[in-house]
């Protein structure tokens, strides 16, 4: 089972967790979780007038494995209007504009979408139960 928590942070409300939200899915092949500003194909949306968020940012995907990995889709820009970078543990790691990263087996971390222009961020929190 992966476990994902967001909250879209901005300096006005640094710290408030007001607006955080929860998805889960079960760690079958297959298994597909979005995070972006589309609520039709995303199970955690950002604000809708975050543009620095893609409508589909980015997507978790559980392998024939059971393993999850994340990927940071390439939106209609060439040029992303915000940073990714990920943490488990002591590793933080910026991930590339339409790279594919493994999430740690039975691990937890965060990932943030950081604005390139403003101080905001989405942050969503992992937990991957083995």
């Amino acid at each position: 089972m992966l476990e994902l928590t967001m909250a879209a942070v901005s300096a006005a409300d640094a710290g408030a967790t007001a607006g955080l939200t929860m998805a889960e899915a079960p760690s079958e092949p297959g298994a597909v979780l979005r995070v972006g500003r589309d609520a039709a194909a995303c199970r955690l949306v950002t604000p809708e007038e975050w543009l620095f968020v893609s409508r589909v940012h980015l997507e978790f995907s559980c392998g024939a494995d059971g393993a999850w990995r994340v990927t940071w889709l390439r939106g209609s820009q060439p040029d992303p209007a915000s940073e990714v970078r990920l943490t488990a543990g002591e590793s933080v790691q910026l991930l590339v504009y339409g790279a594919t990263v493994p999430l740690p087996r039975g691990g937890s971390g965060e990932i943030v979408v950081q604005d390139r222009t403003a101080p905001r961020s989405v942050n969503v929190g992992f937990y991957h139960e083995v």
